[in-house]
C-alpha cells in the first residue's frame, strides 16, 4: 500500500509516517499544497492524508483540486479544525474522512485500515508463507499453529518481508520502508533485527523461512 502524507509539521510527519511504516505501508511526504496537488495527480497512491493548514495552498483547496482533476483516491483530512462546519467543509470538498489533532496513533491507523477497505484498495489483513501466519489487524504471528511473540519492530520487518515472498530486499529497502528515510538506521540494525525474526521464527523448525542472498540482501519463502 503506498500512502502521501501531507503534513508541514516536521515533528507531526515524523511521527505519523513512523506509525504508518511500522504498520506495513510505503509512505511519501510532502510539506506544501501544490506539491500535494502535482503528486496526487501524477502518481498512483492508495491513499492519502492531507492536512488543511498548509503553506502555498490549503488543503481543502487540495482536495477540491484533485477531484476536479478526477482523481478518486481516498482522502482522509486532518487538522486541527474540530468545529462541526469545518468538519462539513472537508467532506463537502470531498474528503472521505476527517480526523482532528491530537489524534490517537492507534485511531490514524483504524481509519486508514477502514478507507482502504472501502475502497477496495485494502490487501488482505492474513499474510501467509509456508506455514507461516500473520495477521495484520490482530497483530498475530504463528508457525505450524504455535504462537510467535514479536516486537513492534519485529513485526514491521516480518510484514515487510511477507509482502514480498521470494523477492530478494536489499537492506537499503528494508531500512526505508521499516525505519524509515531519515532513521539513521545502520545495516547492523538490520542484521540484528533478521537474527531476531530467525531466532523466533526459524530455530525449532527444520526447514527456514527467511534466506540470506549473499551481496544483495533477504528474502523469505517456503
Amino acid at each position: 500500500m503506498y500512502l502521501l502524507l501531507v503534513e508541514d509539521d516536521p515533528g507531526v510527519a515524523r511521527v505519523v509516517t513512523r506509525a504508518l511504516v511500522d504498520d506495513g505501508y510505503r509512505v511519501d511526504t510532502v510539506s506544501n499544497g501544490p506539491e500535494a496537488l502535482m503528486r496526487g495527480v501524477t502518481e498512483a497512491f492508495d491513499l492519502i492524508l492531507l492536512d488543511i493548514l498548509l503553506p502555498g495552498m490549503d488543503g481543502l483547496s487540495v482536495c477540491r483540486a484533485l477531484r476536479q482533476h478526477q482523481v478518486r483516491t481516498p482522502i482522509l483530512m486532518l487538522t486541527a479544525r474540530d468545529a462541526v462546519p469545518d468538519r462539513v467543509r472537508g467532506l463537502d470538498a470531498g474528503a472521505d474522512d476527517y480526523l482532528s489533532k491530537p489524534f490517537s496513533l492507534v485511531e490514524l491507523l483504524a481509519r486508514v485500515r477502514a478507507l482502504l477497505r472501502r475502497f477496495g484498495n485494502g490487501e488482505t489483513n492474513v499474510l501467509q508463507v509456508g506455514d507461516l501466519l500473520l495477521d495484520t489487524s490482530s497483530h498475530s504471528v504463528s508457525r505450524a499453529g504455535q504462537s510467535i511473540e514479536l516486537t513492534g519492530r519485529e513485526f514491521a520487518l516480518l510484514t515487510f518481508l511477507m509482502r514480498h515472498p521470494n523477492q530478494v530486499l536489499t537492506k537499503e529497502q528494508l531500512i526505508n520502508h521499516v525505519w524509515g528515510y531519515d532513521s539513521g538506521v545502520t545495516d547492523n540494525v538490520v542484521e540484528m533485527y533478521i537474527h531476531y525474526l530467525r531466532e523466533k521464527l526459524d530455530r525449532d523448525f527444520a526447514r527456514p523461512l527467511i534466506r540470506t542472498v549473499r551481496g544483495a540482501g533477504y528474502l523469505i519463502r517456503a
